[in-house]
């Protein structure tokens, strides 16, 4: 009997900073195979979402960040970053991805819809 691995599959996490090289209230831009991506920390919780804002491509991990609210420093959009959301429009969302710590390293799990097709 044939299985769908991609069911079982465990995520490939990749190490994209140590804990303390992000202080909390802050955010970067990492690379991810070659994909870019906004990482914060939010009082010590580590969140990830796809850097490019969808209004106009601005850099999301260049935005200024207020609690989980991240701001794109183009044209103002917000977005939520534990959920993605568009603050005030839901219908607008950027990917999120899996972040686990491990030790000091902190990881990201980058979502299959950001990785476009295999």
């Amino acid at each position: 009997m044939e299985t769908d691995d991609s069911l079982t599959k465990q995520p490939d996490f990749v190490t994209v900073a140590k804990k303390d090289d992000l202080q909390p209230g802050t955010g970067r831009i990492v690379e991810v195979h070659g994909i870019w991506i906004a990482l914060f920390n939010v009082d010590g919780t580590f969140y990830a979402i796809d850097n490019t804002c969808p209004h106009a491509g601005g850099p999301l991990g260049e935005g200024r960040l207020d609690g989980t609210i991240v701001e794109c420093p183009w044209h103002g959009w917000k977005f939520d970053v534990a959920s993605g959301e568009r603050v005030g429009n839901p219908n607008f969302q950027v990917a999120c991805c899996t972040v686990r710590v491990q030790g000091d390293e902190v990881q990201i799990a980058v979502p299959p819809a950001l990785m476009g097709p295999a």
